[in-house]
């Protein structure tokens, strides 16, 4: 008998790559939730045995999902996968009833060991000539559905989660991250894409250049100045927070973030980036005096925001990738190429 599973994540992108990375030997019937709230609705009409679960999502996250579960009592094995790599969350996970955690993009030899080492399923187990019909129906529908948006939005997801491990180290805290944003604009538009920065906030923004396998774009870092001193107290920075001690302090956010970020969205595409000086644009201004001043570096552009806040702190930033016209195409082609 089929053994039923449930992948419950956001992203139909992600859903597909899980599926795929499922052992070819395990008879299995995989249902699928995009959010918490309808992962508990499949867990209380289906009873699935084992259920992945990504941690960053609407509606319902991860983290109030293994909530609910506890609270209604459900009979689930729960695996996390989640670009969330922070180590307060697998340790969070880990507490709420997780089995185990998996970073994401989860690769098939890593599953398969999970699921041997964790007796959930003998790989030696007499291989099956095909999975399920409903299996292979849900696989099917997830690949009509899966759209080259939705690609970047995970990948953005992934490169997130490795850059808020670096902070939340850094730090010593945790990183709150809201689900990354993906849009084709006008630069006329870019404040208005920008959700995470309060009209009335004073912001400093660093931008630095980054170019490789025909791709181009800008990183800009725009950072609440209210964060400065929360950022001073927990490096432990004793004496005056003056302008090269801000200065200081917003170079090494942007440094960890654009970095990072850049590095994960390249190794999930198999590219590499060469990144130029990071620049000061802007001191002391609101958001609108910020992108006004450079208005003229961006024209229309691929942009991903990922917003960054420290858990219990005046502590927040908002990261945007600015990717060319010209780089859309390309990067079209390589998000095309994971998704099939």
């Amino acid at each position: 008998m089929p053994t039923k599973i449930l992948i419950t994540d956001d992203s139909s992108f992600a859903r597909k790559q899980l599926t795929r990375a499922l052992p070819s030997e395990w008879d299995v019937d995989v249902l699928n939730a995009a959010d918490g709230k309808e992962a508990i609705d499949v867990l209380l009409k289906d009873a699935p045995k084992v259920m992945f679960l990504d941690l960053n999502m609407p509606v319902m996250d991860g983290y109030e999902t293994l909530e609910a579960i506890i609270k209604q009592d459900i009979e689930v094995i729960v695996i996390v996968v989640s670009g969330d790599i922070q180590p307060l969350a697998v340790e969070r996970v880990t507490e709420m009833g997780a089995l185990v955690f998996v970073k994401k993009p989860i690769k098939k030899e890593e599953l398969s060991e999970v699921l041997r080492s964790h007796a959930i399923f003998d790989l030696n187990a007499k291989v099956v000539a095909a999975k399920s019909t409903k299996a292979l129906t849900t696989l099917v529908s997830e690949t009509v559905k899966t759209d080259t948006q939705e690609g970047y939005q995970e990948i953005a997801n992934v490169a997130m989660g490795r850059a808020a491990d670096l902070l939340a180290k850094l730090l010593d805290s945790f990183v709150v991250m809201p689900i990354p944003l993906v849009n084709v604009i006008e630069v006329s538009e870019l404040r208005m894409a920008i959700q995470q920065v309060d009209d009335n906030d004073m912001v400093s923004g660093v931008c630095q250049g980054f170019i490789g396998a025909g791709i181009a774009g800008e990183a800009l870092l725009i950072f609440n100045e209210a964060s400065y001193e929360d950022i001073a107290d927990l490096m432990k920075y004793v004496g005056d927070i003056d302008e090269a001690v801000q200065v200081e302090l917003l170079m090494d956010i942007a440094n960890i973030l654009i970095g990072a970020c850049l590095k994960g969205i390249a190794e999930q595409l198999d590219i590499s980036f060469s990144q130029g000086h990071p620049l000061v644009i802007g001191r002391h201004v609101k958001v609108d005096e910020l992108l006004g001043q450079n208005a003229s570096r961006w024209k229309k552009t691929l942009t991903i925001e990922m917003g960054y806040k420290i858990e219990d702190k005046n502590i927040s930033c908002d990261l945007l990738l600015l990717f060319t016209e010209d780089s859309i195409e390309p990067l079209d082609e390589l998000v095309s190429y994971l998704i099939d």
